[in-house]
């Protein structure tokens, strides 16, 4: 049988959809991307946010419509079904299985009856990388203990579940073995790691056995401001292979909305971290996530923000505009904003962000950088390639390579930097310059 995937959402559940691919891998099944050509579909859904919902029901009902041809089996998967089950199996009654988180130790045994087939259960030990056989993200905890009162994740995932420091490092051995070059550390929040486990932050003792490892690049993402520890910094700054970029979701800046949100730490606290980074990492590229429109934003608690903004100059800003997500403490929470208004702010302050992101990348101009090549486009005769300025989930910016000479995907080169297009820089690699 045919069988192919849609993996939706974050990256960290890019590696719950690679482990289900991985139970797949038997010579009853084929593995097909063209999905109109298949006898099977899997969809592992997103349901954080009102867009990834849509997102979600909108696949599932096109999809749903393959059944009028060769399509035979839908399964679901995902937040979206540990969310809504009930809803789910009234509403797509197309749907041959839907298997929500909870019973991802149940999938071999669900799939076998549902195919009449023995599934072996190999799930964690036989992942198949889904996107490149060189960048991977190793998943080090699940759920979250942290009850941000806008975020529905510890509802759908629960508290946080840490991995053992050795299982974490075989998985990561693994995935090198299997000719992993980029190794991408995540969770819902990595800086927790290890106080379930241990009672302690354990980040550290974590990345210095990965650093052992002979990744090119170790990155690390999902950071909260109050967690990053001097100590940990230090073991950052003393590994050769841990890339000096720091992904830190601070969502406001403004004190009396981060305590509305039940954000821990202050402004004062961020900039004192942010400042902190900087003085153990001269070349910090620093990311974060900001939410425009929260429940009781006001002009000027909003300034406030651009003004943090303006102060820190973050390297990467991604945003969104509130969405009021059931059984969350913000849902029914007064002082809710119009969408005219959070759309208005949300696009000031995008524009404030690219004129920072315009101003850094002009410093960059003659500068080089080691790059990592993803793809070729025909189109226009250039590659795509990431420096360790641009993690892989597409949030940050690439760089479009120039070169006289073929270049292998999944390997390294040197690239001047000749110019950039608001978020993306341009790049050359002279002829035999590696």
């Amino acid at each position: 049988m045919k069988v192919g995937f849609i993996s939706l959402g974050c990256a960290k559940n890019l590696v719950d959809s690679e482990n289900i691919i991985g139970l797949f891998d038997d010579p009853y099944f084929e593995y097909e991307y063209d999905l109109k050509k298949c006898d099977v579909v899997l969809i592992n859904t997103c349901g954080f946010i009102l867009s990834a919902k849509e997102e979600a029901i909108d696949t599932i009902l096109e999809i749903a419509e393959y059944k009028k041809n060769n399509l035979k089996k839908l399964i679901v998967t995902g937040c979206f079904v540990q969310r809504y089950l009930d809803e789910c199996k009234e509403e797509f009654p197309e749907v041959d299985l839907f298997v929500p988180i909870g019973d991802y130790p149940k999938l071999p045994e669900l799939l076998s009856k549902l195919f009449d087939h023995r599934f072996i259960n190999t799930y964690g030990k036989n992942r198949k990388l889904a996107n490149s056989s060189y960048t991977a993200y190793l998943k080090i905890s699940d759920g979250c203990d942290n009850r941000c009162s806008y975020c529905a994740i510890p509802l759908i995932r629960g508290n946080c579940r840490s991995y053992p420091i050795e299982d974490n490092v075989a998985e990561a051995r693994r995935l090198f073995e299997n000719g992993v070059k980029e190794l991408n550390v995540v969770a819902q929040d990595t800086t927790y790691y290890g106080h379930d486990l241990y009672g302690r932050f354990a980040l550290k003792d974590l990345i210095h056995e990965l650093d052992k490892i002979e990744f090119k690049w170790i990155r690390i993402l999902y950071m909260y401001p109050d967690e990053i520890e001097e100590d940990l910094l230090i073991e950052m700054s003393q590994c050769k292979r841990v890339l000096p970029y720091f992904d830190i979701p601070i969502q406001y800046g403004n004190d009396e909305i981060l305590k509305l949100m039940n954000r821990r730490g202050s402004v004062q606290l961020i900039k004192d971290k942010i400042a902190l980074i900087r003085k153990y990492f001269k070349d910090a590229y620093i990311r974060t996530t900001l939410i425009v429109g929260f429940p009781h934003e006001t002009e000027k608690t909003f300034e406030d923000t651009l003004d943090l903004v303006r102060e820190i100059r973050f390297d990467s800003l991604g945003a969104f505009t509130y969405s009021p997500e059931e059984d969350t403490k913000s849902y029914d929470m007064d002082g809710q904003v119009e969408e005219e208004v959070k759309q208005e702010r949300y696009e000031r302050l995008m524009t404030l962000q690219q004129q920072i992101v315009n101003e850094k990348n002009e410093a960059r101009i003659g500068k080089t950088y080691t790059a990592l090549i993803e793809r070729y486009e025909s189109l226009f005769d250039r590659y795509v390639a990431r420096s360790y300025m641009s993690a892989p989930d597409g949030i940050d910016g690439i760089i479009y390579v120039s070169t006289d000479e073929p270049l292998k995907i999944g390997e390294f080169y040197e690239i001047e930097i000749s110019g950039y297009q608001n978020y993306d820089l341009l790049g050359i690699m002279k002829k035999n310059e590696r």
